[in-house]
């Protein structure tokens, strides 16, 4: 996994914050029995998953990868383990 950079792009860390804080949101008026603010967090919360898909349509997610880049990485590691 040290080789990969998942989710390390500006769309991941974009929507992980903006659910993280509509996540804080819903606790905050669960705890404080608001039922209309526990809702709004949830759309936060939503609205976090919409804004990171988006991010990640727009090109600031990570790429897909290739056929050669896969079988590059497949020949590395079964070199690896040949080795080993």
């Amino acid at each position: 996994m040290a080789g990969s950079a998942h989710g390390h792009t500006p769309a991941a860390w974009t929507g992980v914050i903006i659910s993280f804080i509509g996540f804080c949101i819903a606790g905050v008026f669960m705890v404080a029995a608001n039922l209309p603010g526990f809702w709004a967090g949830i759309g936060v919360i939503v609205l976090g998953g919409v804004v990171g898909g988006a991010m990640k349509i727009a090109g600031l997610g990570m790429p897909k990868q290739s056929e050669a880049v896969s079988a590059a990485r497949e020949s590395a590691t079964a070199t690896i383990r040949a080795r080993a």
